[in-house]
């Protein structure tokens, strides 16, 4: 048993597309025409970090009650966690392509962390390994 997938809220599908594909270097799975329950035409957006199981459903908000959590779906908290092997790099590399960080990197037991946020305004956590000190 596994998570499959975890729908991420957003406003629109290509500049989500090309946060989590160009900016943070995930895979584009699968951009499908697709259907909502009541027959609309929607898209079906799949990413995921590359050599991962788990990935992010896109998902365009759809009336009011949903586009009022873009940005906002686990209350303000952190509720994403990108785990990357060198901490340092992948930060840089996101600073330098416009991604906002709302904590400076810091050191914690569990690992290096900085807060980010992703196009739709969700809090997520870089976490790299612990720093080992000589």
């Amino acid at each position: 048993m596994r998570i499959d997938l975890v729908t991420v809220v957003v406003e629109e599908y290509d500049p989500a597309i090309a946060f989590f594909v160009d900016v943070l270097g995930f895979e584009l799975v699968e951009d499908s025409p697709s259907l909502t329950n009541d027959g609309r035409p929607k898209r079906w957006v799949v990413v995921r970090p590359p050599g991962t199981g788990t990935g992010l459903l896109l998902a365009r908000a759809d009336g009011e009650r949903q586009s009022g959590v873009v940005g906002n779906q686990v209350a303000g908290r952190v509720g994403f966690f990108l785990r990357v092997t060198d901490f340092d790099a992948a930060y840089l590399r996101m600073a330098s392509a416009g991604v906002e960080f709302v904590t400076p990197p810091r050191s914690e037991d569990y690992g290096r962390v900085a807060v980010f946020l992703d196009v739709a305004g969700n809090r997520w956590d870089l976490l790299g390994a612990p720093v080992v000190e000589a």
